[in-house]
């Protein structure tokens, strides 16, 4: 569904990515994590077509993103981080820009604005950032693209509303639909996100799936000296040591998604390790 293969891609003098290779398949939801600065939002906008790679190839539903051609747009959404909303209603809204979705859904549009609770007869411009940001997210998932592209969905949302995304985010997923988020708020996602794609340095630092990750890793609370001196990663915290062991035994856990990523950023050739 979308092949990237050995891309490069520079800001005028600040090389970004190197030689960065992926596929991701339909039927997923994708976390893509990194530290800011490491192109997370490159990458959401290079699929999009609204940056260009220097060198590689980028295939995206059997298209060429860059060539923006309207079959293409139809079937990918973006909800940006960074975004600008006219002062118009949200009847408005959906008349100037429904026409581009084919399988744009105002059934589904309405059950989303709904569980966010955002009033139907709101004026863009009255919302705040956070309403207008899960406007975006009801419009991007009722446009039943194939590809959705979410760049921090959770900024800007209070503790109620990112519960109320992950509800509907998990409703929305499908065997057809591919999810792509970019956030650097890993506790927002760590129940919803199947796979994980950590970025760095110009390529892929670290590509898993949770099921495989859970499998390899044992996520635990430990006051054992021995544990905690043979861990992966260690932190300390009110309850005893947080520690990550590999899992020996094979039994799937549960998965601590801010400990890996810091573990992967501290010590990923221990962690890379544990799956060759």
């Amino acid at each position: 569904m979308i092949s990237i293969q050995n891309i490069h891609f520079r800001y005028k003098n600040k090389p970004v990515f190197s030689g960065l290779s992926l596929d991701l398949q339909p039927g997923h939801i994708y976390g893509l994590l990194g530290k800011n600065g490491t192109g997370k939002s490159t990458l959401l906008r290079l699929i999009n077509g609204l940056l260009f790679p220097k060198e590689g190839k980028l295939n995206v539903l059997g298209y060429t993103p860059a060539k923006r051609q309207p079959d293409f747009l139809k079937q990918v959404f973006l909800v940006p981080e960074e975004f600008y909303l006219p002062n118009i209603s949200i009847n408005e809204f959906l008349t100037a820009n429904t026409g581009f979705y084919p399988l744009f859904n105002a059934e589904q549009f309405n059950s989303y604005l709904g569980e966010f609770a955002i009033p139907r007869d709101q004026h863009l411009q009255e919302m705040s950032y956070g309403q207008k940001k899960k406007l975006l997210i009801s419009f991007g998932l009722a446009c039943n693209t194939p590809i959705l592209l979410m760049d921090e969905p959770t900024n800007g949302l209070d503790i109620v509303s990112k519960s109320q995304f992950r509800k509907v985010m998990a409703g929305a997923v499908s065997e057809e639909k591919c999810i792509l988020i970019s956030t650097h708020q890993v506790k927002d996602l760590e129940n919803l996100i199947d796979r994980i794609t950590i970025i760095d340095e110009g390529g892929i630092l670290f590509d898993q799936t949770v099921g495989s990750i859970t499998n390899r890793l044992h996520f635990k609370i430990s006051f054992d000296s021995e544990e905690v001196r043979s861990a992966l990663y260690k932190e300390t915290s009110l309850k005893g040591n947080a520690i990550i062991l590999l899992n020996d035994e094979g039994e799937e856990g549960r998965l601590d998604l801010e400990m890996l990523y810091k573990a992967i950023i501290s010590n990923k050739e221990a962690v890379q390790k544990a799956f060759k």
